[in-house]
């Protein structure tokens, strides 16, 4: 079952601190089972789930994620650090998401250079089966030409 943020919130809120009440209580009182409060807990702990409405850095898209690496990249060292914690970063974040950037710009290099390679060796084949075909068009057009002057030395010859 889906619960909605507010309900995951207020069960949080019982349960973490500075309440702090148990697990097990708090899940009586709201019908939920434990477990589903504790991958709730467990989700907090690894940045999944984000309390204040704003998305952690773990569930932000990749857009997202290469709009923040040029906005870090345009403030002045001395600022940079104020600028990661006013978006609840850390310098980690930026260092991992620029090696992604980097990854992915390699890997799709990588792509178009083997994309690249198999249009060229596509084309060769479509012209030389080309090159085959014309040829095979003119000897068959040479054919027919002779074919209609054997037959014209034929008539000729019998009507003499």
């Amino acid at each position: 079952m889906r619960y909605s943020r507010a309900i995951k919130e207020s069960v949080l809120k019982k349960v973490l601190p500075p309440e702090s009440r148990s697990i097990q209580e708090v899940s009586t009182e709201y019908g939920i089972s434990e477990q589903t409060i504790r991958n709730w807990i467990e989700k907090i702990d690894k940045g999944i789930l984000n309390l204040d409405g704003e998305l952690s850095p773990k569930q932000l898209g990749s857009a997202e994620k290469f709009h923040l690496v040029l906005e870090a990249a345009s403030i002045p060292e001395e600022q940079l650090g104020a600028w990661i914690r006013e978006k609840g970063l850390h310098s980690e974040h930026l260092q991992l998401w620029q090696q992604e950037l980097r990854d992915t710009v390699t890997d799709r290099n990588k792509e178009n250079k083997t994309e690249l390679k198999e249009a060229k060796k596509k084309i060769k084949s479509l012209e030389k089966e080309l090159n085959r075909k014309d040829k095979a068009l003119a000897e068959m057009a040479a054919l027919i030409v002779l074919k209609k002057k054997v037959h014209q030395i034929w008539e000729e010859a019998e009507e003499e």
